[in-house]
């Protein structure tokens, strides 16, 4: 408790030198706002993916598929919109963080986010971040984090965007979105309403059955500047979703899943000569219904209600060094049909520091620490540096340790939690380089990453299902982007982007490969426009993957190519309206990542796009 004392002290001291400097010169509000601006701040070495809103018109609603053509995470789905859990650099599911607005929002319940719960049109900008980033952002930012952000635009504008779509197996997607602000407030709102009867044929002609799923999501984002110094940000989302789980025999029981989640957000940000200020709160709601039989009234349920209490104060010492402290409680409510009624408080404390040394040179510092009754927390640290070589090359690195906390599952399960649990912790390291020509950059990571302590449910003497601290895994690997765009005469425009991922994952005492995590991934995504055309090409490639802890072949899932185009064209003197259709799995692939969880083959999808 002594750390984090000094840490109050030296907050508390830094908001009293905010007061007393007050006579300084202002700094100016942005007229661009991401609530998360630790994102690109204090993101030195590491590789950063960014997709656009106009990107995201590419994919289907769900994050997943989004997330799964255009980065290099892997995911595996129990059948199209089921369980969706991702692998980022050989990590579980658990082990990849997901921020919203810059808040944590893993489920409190398992640890991890299903990403067929996001309806991905609700967002104006998803990022992925590679590597840890457990100092920022917390708990699970081990194998990297997935950040979905609103945008709030200062300037005099009113744009409305609807986008309609219709597809195969009864699949209907609507999407608006509402830019309306000035230069002294902002508002961002965003509906997307997705829904499938998801019957689509299987390789043994069957049907999939009892697949159907729906979901709503409301996102608002609204900001005032009171002044030049001060302003005002709300932020708040709605989901609410349902689910029928595939069943693979017409015998087999059918369930169904409903979840309904809300966040909300709350900020004040303060400019103070070379002082800002921002504090922030906000509030979670998590809930879900599970039915074991959807005919049946009878479910089980979880409730979880997270309260998150945030300072951030910055300090610019010189133009080129800058401080920045944050201080962090988060207070959690949950219970459940499985576990009860419990109650979690964790403090935490961060101190950030990046130093400009010239023109050519960079690096950041970070230092963590967390307080909780419930666990011992590790002392956490980072260190990141990136040089500029010559006008072309650049080197990148980072070092740093994360952890994960356990869930609710892990510490309260009746008669089988363990509250003696530790934090999963790892150890990692990244060494890259980026090369920029004109309209073309290409970065190439080498990483390695050992984990310790990590949670396995395991029997007892008694026989029952225990989590106890297990395992030890060792991850490295490679990764690479790169992109290009390029402007030909009479209005020709391609624009490529493109990943590709080496993994590999392994149980450090018997050497065997993680199950579900490939050696392998690739993904290409090529658009060109030509006047009032459209065409998007997109490509995926995953290798085989094991589906035994013993590596034993015979159960291997075979690796597939899948395939997607779509062809748009603009109507109108204003061009202001698009009509479209696309070819999902051209290849008509039959493959699945998940054993026995087909995916669908080739199928179609038609679209209006109006901006407004």
């Amino acid at each position: 408790m002594e750390y984090l004392k000094n840490y109050i002290i030296i907050s508390v001291m830094l908001l009293t030198l905010s007061v007393t400097g007050q006579q300084r010169v202002f700094t100016a509000l942005d007229s661009v706002y991401l609530t998360d601006s630790k994102l690109k701040e204090f993101s030195t070495g590491r590789n950063l993916i960014s997709i656009p809103d106009s990107l995201l018109l590419n994919n289907s609603a769900l994050l997943t598929n989004t997330l799964n053509f255009n980065t290099p995470i892997y995911f595996k789905e129990n059948g199209l919109g089921m369980v969706s859990s991702p692998s980022f650099r050989g990590t579980s599911a658990s082990q990849t963080a997901v921020l919203w607005n810059g808040i944590n929002i893993n489920s409190q319940f398992n640890g991890q986010l299903d990403f067929n719960t996001v309806n991905a049109g609700a967002y104006s900008e998803i990022s992925v971040r590679g590597g840890g980033g457990s100092i920022v952002y917390g708990s699970g930012a081990i194998g990297g984090s997935v950040h979905l952000n609103t945008r709030l635009i200062y300037e005099d504008t009113t744009a409305h965007n609807i986008f309609l779509q219709y597809g195969s197996y009864n699949t209907k997607d609507v999407r608006y979105n509402l830019n309306l602000a000035t230069k002294e407030w902002s508002l961002n709102l965003a509906l997307a309403r997705t829904s499938s009867d998801n019957d689509y044929e299987l390789p043994n002609g069957s049907k999939n059955l009892n697949g159907g799923f729906e979901n709503t999501a409301l996102n608002v984002g609204v900001g005032f500047k009171i002044n030049n110094q001060n302003s005002l940000r709300f932020f708040s989302e709605i989901f609410d979703g349902e689910r029928h789980f595939s069943v693979l025999r017409t015998s087999e029981t059918r369930t169904k899943y409903q979840d309904v989640n809300s966040k909300n957000l709350l900020e004040w940000e303060s400019h103070f000569g070379e002082f800002v200020s921002i504090a922030r709160l906000a509030y979670l709601e998590e809930n879900y219904k599970y039915f074991p039989n959807i005919n049946s009234d009878s479910f089980s349920f979880g409730e979880a209600k997270t309260v998150v209490a945030k300072y951030d104060l910055s300090y610019s010492i010189t133009d080129k060094l800058k401080l920045n402290t944050v201080l962090t409680n988060t207070n959690t409510n949950g219970k459940g049909s499985s576990f009860g009624e419990n109650k979690r408080n964790i403090f935490a404390a961060a101190l950030l520091l990046k130093h400009r040394i010239d023109p050519k040179f960079n690096y950041e510092l970070g230092f963590r620490k967390e307080a909780t009754a419930n666990y011992e927390s590790p002392f956490l640290f980072s260190l990141a540096a990136t040089k500029d070589l010559n006008s072309l090359f650049s080197l990148n690195f980072n070092a740093s340790r994360n952890f994960r906390i356990p869930t609710y599952n892990d510490l309260y399960w009746p008669s089988a939690g363990n509250p003696d649990l530790l934090p999963e912790k790892s150890l990692q390291g990244e060494v890259g380089v980026a090369f920029s020509l004109n309209n073309f950059k290409a970065i190439l990571s080498i990483y390695y990453n050992k984990i310790s302590d990590m949670i396995r449910w395991l029997p007892a003497n008694d026989g029952v299902w225990r989590p106890v601290n297990e395992d030890k895994v060792r991850i490295y690997g490679l990764e690479s982007t790169l992109s290009w765009s390029k402007k030909f005469q009479n209005n020709h425009i391609i624009s490529t982007n493109a990943t590709y991922s080496y993994t590999v994952s392994e149980n450090e005492e018997t050497r065997y490969q993680l199950i579900y995590v490939p050696y392998h991934k690739a993904t290409v995504n090529v658009n060109y426009d030509y006047n009032r055309l459209n065409a998007n090409l997109q490509f995926l490639r995953v290798g085989e993957v094991f589906t035994r802890s013993d590596n034993n072949s015979r159960y291997n899932l075979e690796g597939y190519n899948v395939g997607n185009f779509s062809l748009g064209y603009r109507l109108g003197k204003s061009e202001k309206i698009e009509l479209g259709g696309r070819v999902n799995n051209f290849f008509d692939a039959e493959y699945q990542s998940v054993e026995n969880r087909w995916m669908p083959g080739r199928n179609y999808t038609m679209y209006l796009n109006f901006k407004l």
